[in-house]
């Protein structure tokens, strides 16, 4: 019998409530909710919550029961979790999440993704999925030096090699679609086609080439790294000074996160489009994992642009998403074939928008796989 991926014991379980019943709350400011920050009613009624209603040893469970395993590359322990398809010879496909999730959030799209039959899709395509958590989340081992000796797109590779895939597909959001990407463009030979959430920037750059929508497109990126990119230069530049905090006290680890997931998904339908005890899933992983100190690492560990991307791609966008680039901008670093502007949903397709992300996905992929 394989044993449990995690084991909180009581000790733990018992010091964690504790600390969030004796945080020292800040004084607070003059400020409307969330104009400054964290909302510290919002955060005090997740924290109480997260005290004395969230249901640890319930979810705890589930993650246990989920399909996980490891492998070891380079010495470097990677965990997965795998999702069969009901058809043996399904194609293989591998999901990179970003930060602040973990590869928990990527279970239900997982799901959805490899036994379409069980969601009311009977003769869709299924898909053997590979989620693995990315170096330094919660159950995989962060990289032993920095940057490291081999970067996530190549361990990547390394796992799908290890169980079998020579050729694969590749979806991947944030952090996620950049790793999806450099995999992408280092291995055209082994990845069939990639769906991504965002790109990046060209290696070169002639700014007398960009249309009016690029420039358009530029300038919205750079008010939003003047607005709301304080973390992304925090984890650049000094990530450790950030890590003794939110890996010792767990209101703050939660507040750091929380921000995000409120203020980078779609709340025109729902204040809280995210679902507490998800939101207390992730924050918990992080404690008792002790690895959102590490988790920083990939803004650290900086790599520049990718080469482009040959194989085919497809860019889906979310409208609450943190960018919404034009089709000719993506067409600069990526073989583009597919472009697709959904309706509902934010940074968080996977959780807010799964089937319709499920869906892009599947039909993209479908046609690849049927033209060999």
């Amino acid at each position: 019998m394989q044993s449990p991926l995690i084991s909180v014991s009581e000790h733990d379980l018992r010091e964690l409530r504790a600390r969030l019943r004796a945080n020292r709350w800040p004084r607070p400011w003059p400020t409307d909710p969330w104009a400054a920050g964290t909302d510290v009613r919002e955060l005090r009624r997740l924290a109480d919550y997260w005290a004395d209603g969230f249901d640890w040893r319930a979810v705890e469970a589930e993650i246990n029961a989920l399909p996980s395993n490891t492998v070891s590359i380079d010495g470097q322990q990677v965990h997965y979790l795998r999702f069969d398809a009901s058809e043996p010879t399904a194609p293989w496909l591998l999901l990179t999440n970003g930060w602040p999730s973990t590869a928990y959030e990527l279970v239900n799209l997982a799901r959805r993704l490899s036994r379409p039959e069980d969601f009311g899709l009977s003769g869709a395509l299924g898909f053997t999925v590979i989620v693995p958590s990315l170096p330094g989340f919660t159950f995989s081992d962060q990289p032993d030096s920095s940057p490291p000796r081999v970067p996530t797109h190549e361990v990547w590779h390394r796992v799908m090699a290890a169980l079998g895939a020579t050729r694969f597909f590749a979806h991947g959001g944030d952090l996620g679609a950049g790793i999806t990407s450099r995999l992408a463009a280092a291995h055209p030979e082994s990845v069939r086609g990639v769906h991504i959430l965002s790109v990046g920037v060209p290696q070169e750059l002639d700014e007398s080439t960009l249309t009016a929508d690029e420039r358009a497109h530029r300038a919205r990126v750079a008010t939003w790294l003047d607005v709301e990119g304080s973390y992304m230069h925090q984890h650049r530049t000094r990530p450790m000074t950030l890590a003794f905090a939110l890996s010792d006290s767990p209101v703050g680890l939660l507040s750091w996160i929380l921000e995000k997931y409120r203020g980078w998904s779609d709340r025109r339908a729902s204040p809280r489009p995210i679902d507490d005890d998800f939101l207390l899933t992730q924050a918990s992983l992080y404690w008792f994992t002790n690895t959102i100190g590490t988790s920083l690492r990939p803004y650290y560990d900086v790599y520049p642009p990718h080469d482009y991307v040959t194989v085919p791609t497809a860019l889906g966008l979310f409208p609450a998403d943190l960018q919404y680039p034009p089709r000719e901008w993506a067409e600069r670093t990526h073989n583009l074939q597919r472009y697709t502007v959904f309706a509902r949903g934010g940074h968080f397709a996977a959780i807010e928008a799964t089937e319709d992300l499920a869906d892009d996905i599947r039909t993209f992929f479908a046609g690849l796989d049927s033209s060999g």
